[in-house]
Parts: structure tokens; C-alpha cells; sequence
């Protein structure tokens, strides 16, 4: 077997200070309090058993959240966990261009849950007008074209639609069953 020099983001787990840590502007997941709170319990009983995911940001030097913003949350929300943590959350850093962190994203989530479908919807928006197609949309991001068309339907945006092809239109037809001319 080769070895490969590839190394994944969960072998170089950084503590990074919880307010160094941005969430994103498009995640769509949302967590009911029900399971927020036993993500609290999971999180007091167990530690941290999963790193934050973020990009760093240089230019911010921040690290922005691609996946984790709920266990971020918590730390966040209750005193206890901060001080047991010394205000320090375990992070994997990716370093991916904007579009392909709303995928992975969306991949993290899809795998563990269900979305809000307008967030998701803006979703879609954003990745098509920074010029990602609807297969490179499906790749990335596990979703069917009918998904896809859903959500682009949510916005009611028309440019959405623009590289859509359309069948010819159809005439109505009377109630004796001629068509109108």
C-alpha cells in the first residue's frame, strides 16, 4: 500500500479561544431546544469529543465555522462548559474557497439532519450567482435536481431559472374539448 503525504484536519486538532471563532452566515441547520439540550448534557457529560470546523480567516484572523456552530453554541450559552473548557474549543481548520465550504456545510449537515428550507434556498441563490451550476450544486452537495429546482422555486428569483430549458407552452382547451386558437 502507497502512503500518501495527505493528512486529514482531525490529526491537527488546534485549542483555539472561543472568541477568536465567527459562525458563518449561511448555515441552514437549526436545532430544536430539545436536542440543543441534549447537545448541553452530551457536551457536560462527554467534553468535546468533536472538533469545531473552521476556515482562518488571515486577513479577519478569525476562524469561521463550517461545521460545529451548535457545539460552538453551547460553549457560548453556558458559563459552566466555558470555564471547565478555559474558554478553548477544539478546531480542524479546511482551507476552502467560499463555495466549496457552503458545500461542506451542507454535507456535514445533510449527514446528521434536516434544514430550514429557506436558508437552504438562499443557499442555492448565492452558489448560483457566484456562478456554480446546478450539477456542480448536486456534486458538492448531495442533492437532486428536483431538490435543487425546489429550492430555487423558494426564492422566486427568474434568474435562477435563466440556463433552465423550457418545453413549449401549452394552449388551453375548451370545455368541449377544442382547443383555442
Amino acid at each position: 500500500m502507497k502512503s500518501s503525504t495527505y493528512k486529514s484536519p482531525a490529526y491537527q486538532v488546534l485549542p483555539v479561544a472561543i472568541e477568536k471563532i465567527v459562525p458563518n452566515t449561511y448555515n441552514p441547520n437549526a436545532v430544536a431546544p430539545p436536542e440543543m439540550k441534549l447537545l448541553y448534557d452530551s457536551i457536560k457529560e462527554d467534553g468535546y469529543t468533536m472538533p469545531i470546523v473552521c476556515y482562518y480567516s488571515k486577513q479577519q484572523d478569525l476562524y469561521i465555522i463550517v461545521d460545529g456552530f451548535h457545539r460552538y453554541r453551547i460553549m457560548k450559552e453556558h458559563k459552566d462548559i466555558y470555564e471547565r473548557e478555559n474558554g478553548m474549543l477544539p478546531v480542524t481548520v479546511i482551507d476552502k474557497p467560499l463555495s466549496n465550504r457552503m458545500a461542506s456545510t451542507i454535507r456535514h449537515n445533510r449527514a446528521r439532519g434536516s434544514h430550514d428550507v429557506d436558508l437552504m434556498s438562499n443557499i442555492v441563490k448565492e452558489l448560483h450567482e457566484i456562478g456554480r451550476s446546478d450539477a456542480w450544486i448536486s456534486k458538492h452537495m448531495g442533492m437532486s435536481k428536483d431538490e435543487i429546482l425546489r429550492l430555487k422555486q423558494v426564492t422566486g428569483l427568474a434568474a435562477l431559472f435563466r440556463d433552465v430549458k423550457f418545453g413549449k407552452a401549452w394552449k388551453p382547451v375548451e370545455e368541449d374539448g377544442e382547443k383555442q386558437e
